[in-house]
Order: C-alpha cells, then sequence, then structure tokens
C-alpha cells in the first residue's frame, strides 16, 4: 500500500487500499493500524486535514473495524 506522509505531531503516514476499502494509519511511535470498509472520502479527508489526529478521532476511530499491524 502506497503511504503518504502527513504533518501530524501523532501520524505519521496514511495509505488507503482503493480495492479492499482499507485505510492504514502509521504512527510517529512506529505502531500501525489498518481500518476496514472505509469510504476513499474519509481517507482524502484525513489525508488533507489540517489537523490529522483530530480528523481521525472525529472521523474514524470508533467508526470502523481496525486491527493493529
Amino acid at each position: 500500500m502506497d503511504m503518504t506522509q502527513v504533518g501530524s505531531s501523532n501520524v505519521a503516514a496514511v495509505g488507503y487500499d482503493e480495492d479492499s476499502s482499507t485505510l492504514q494509519v502509521e504512527f510517529n511511535n512506529g505502531t500501525a493500524y489498518q481500518y476496514f470498509d472505509v469510504p476513499e472520502h474519509i481517507f482524502e479527508g484525513l489525508r488533507d486535514a489540517d489537523s490529522v489526529g483530530g480528523y481521525l478521532a472525529a472521523h474514524i476511530k470508533g467508526s470502523y473495524r481496525y486491527s493493529k499491524v
């Protein structure tokens, strides 16, 4: 999955697989999570957000199934 670096104090990079609608979030501390069945517009919103961490908390955490990578 291609990862895009983001300017965030907590998040290092985000990526998206269109075929499986899977969002991957890599944190600065080295952990990574995959969120499943995420619409592409949610990924685009996260990638382009002024506050990546804020967008993640408001629109993704608690809304989609996930697993630690």
